[in-house]
């Protein structure tokens, strides 16, 4: 089926596209908070990092090419945040609103669940990120607060937004591990 989006592990031969994909991104967005994109090694080491790790690291494909990633990385490096991630979505400048990003959410928030995490968090740069606010509040979760001013790119001040998901039974119950 054409502009069909197929979700799969990412694997090194991906790094540059992610990369590419990122690089936009940082370079004219304000999703991230990085001024200056990272080059592939760099984003060869990070992929490498959450693999490491043991989390997902999802692209989505279309025709063949990769058009979107997703992963989910440590909240924080404490143990008692063991079982919280924090997710990061990026599509291909152009491609918004197609279903790329709710497909690598969706499938995310499925592995994680699986592994056993208990809570996702996202991290939204800019309050304004109105497609990316009102992605995760699609796929269920809530505002948790806004950080205002909390970093200044291309010459304004810009927030972050932070959202969170229960993941499978949540803290209803004590984890395992």
């Amino acid at each position: 089926m054409k502009n069909a989006i197929d979700i799969r592990d990412a694997a090194a031969e991906d790094v540059p596209a992610v990369q590419a994909i990122y690089a936009h991104h940082v370079r004219f967005g304000t999703g991230s908070f990085e001024e200056d994109p990272p080059d592939i090694s760099e984003m060869t080491r990070r992929y490498q990092d959450v693999k490491a790790l043991g989390l997902p690291y999802l692209v989505a494909v279309m025709n063949g090419v990769v058009v979107g990633y997703a992963y989910a990385g440590l909240y924080r490096t404490r143990p008692a945040y063991r079982f919280t991630v924090e997710n990061s979505v990026y599509v291909q400048d152009g491609l918004g609103g197609r279903g790329v990003a709710s497909a690598l959410l969706k499938a995310l928030i499925a592995r994680c669940t699986a592994a056993g995490r208990r809570l996702m968090v996202a991290v939204i740069g800019d309050s304004q990120n109105v497609g990316s606010i009102a992605l995760h509040a699609r796929a269920g979760f809530r505002l948790s607060g806004v950080i205002r001013n909390v970093g200044y790119k291309h010459g304004r001040w810009l927030d972050s937004v932070i959202m969170e998901l229960p993941l499978g039974e949540g803290a209803t119950t004590s984890p395992v591990g």
